[in-house]
């Protein structure tokens, strides 16, 4: 019995462990590698003290841990501290996402905290 329960917990941490995916912190090297190879990538515009950014994080995670988003690549931009980056995007604020496909930008939102929206975000990346 006990053996069974030390299964039992090891699988349920093994299946929480890999729901949820976390973004890498960008780097303009990772980002133009993704680009050149037509990786499906998503960049997040974030900042720590952003509360719209911070109800963000758990949905992308959610959703990156899914089968169906197994391909995306997160890139998460800091947005005080890489001003340049975030200039580089177009992006007006924190709390954007942005969606490559093939190379381009095929979708973003700003200020989205909806799964559903969020979801129909990433799925034009692949």
């Amino acid at each position: 019995m006990k053996s069974l329960i030390s299964s039992f917990l090891l699988v349920f941490t093994l299946i929480a462990g890999s729901a949820f995916a976390a973004p890498l912190n960008y780097n303009e090297a990772t980002f133009d590698n993704l680009q050149k190879a037509g990786k499906p990538t998503l960049v997040m515009i974030y900042a720590e003290w952003c509360p719209t950014c911070r109800a963000q994080a758990p949905i992308v995670s959610e959703l990156l841990g899914r089968p169906e988003f197994k391909a995306l690549t997160a890139l998460k931009v800091d947005f005080d501290q890489q001003k340049d980056v975030v200039k580089g995007f177009k992006a007006r604020s924190q709390s954007t996402l942005i969606v490559f496909k093939g190379g381009r930008e095929v979708g973003r939102t700003t200020g989205d905290t909806k799964k559903e929206t969020i979801a129909t975000l990433l799925k034009k990346a692949l």
